[in-house]
């Protein structure tokens, strides 16, 4: 039997296709469910080695960039050298971080994919699905970028997002 999270992840990712028709101004208001300029709420996840972790240390402090990716999700891959190449510019202002969902993948199987992508950017895994149920996340390839007050700046999906735009939205 598949959980309630796998159920959801798979709808996700069905929806997350059907998105790519609309035209990408028009999707950042379909990949969360919080309105832009809310305060990003707090999500408890896993390190990759899983010990316990939460987003607060970062929110309201700092710029910030989450991508809410999976290993196997082509839009993802899609957005890999996007979020690179914004680090490398924006690195010192903004906080870059990955959230790596559960479904079908495991840490082991994230830390893998990092190392031989070069994927650097800190990454999280949501064992429990806290980003679906917090920010009510849509689709793999999901990315909210957050002002240094914690406010949201833009949430988009799909893997033609402007994602050096979404970034100078935050500072």
């Amino acid at each position: 039997m598949i959980d309630t999270f796998a159920r959801r992840l798979m709808v996700a990712a069905v929806m997350g296709a059907a998105t790519l028709a609309i035209p990408a101004a028009a999707r950042a208001q379909y990949a969360i469910d919080l309105p832009l300029g809310s305060t990003l709420p707090d999500v408890k996840v896993e390190t990759l080695d899983g010990k316990p972790a939460t987003l607060a240390p970062y929110i309201g402090k700092t710029p910030l960039l989450i991508e809410v990716w999976a290993t196997w999700c082509e839009n993802c891959k899609a957005l890999e050298p996007k979020v690179i190449a914004a680090k490398k510019k924006y690195g010192q202002q903004v906080k870059f971080l990955g959230l790596a969902v559960s479904f079908n993948q495991s840490p082991q199987r994230v830390k893998l994919h990092m190392a031989k992508h070069g994927f650097d950017v800190e990454t999280y895994y949501d064992r429990k699905g806290e980003a679906d149920a917090v920010y009510g996340v849509k689709a793999t390839s999901t990315v909210i970028v957050v002002n240094k007050a914690g406010k949201i700046v833009y949430a988009g999906a799909g893997g033609d997002q402007d994602i050096e735009a979404a970034v100078r939205k935050a500072l």
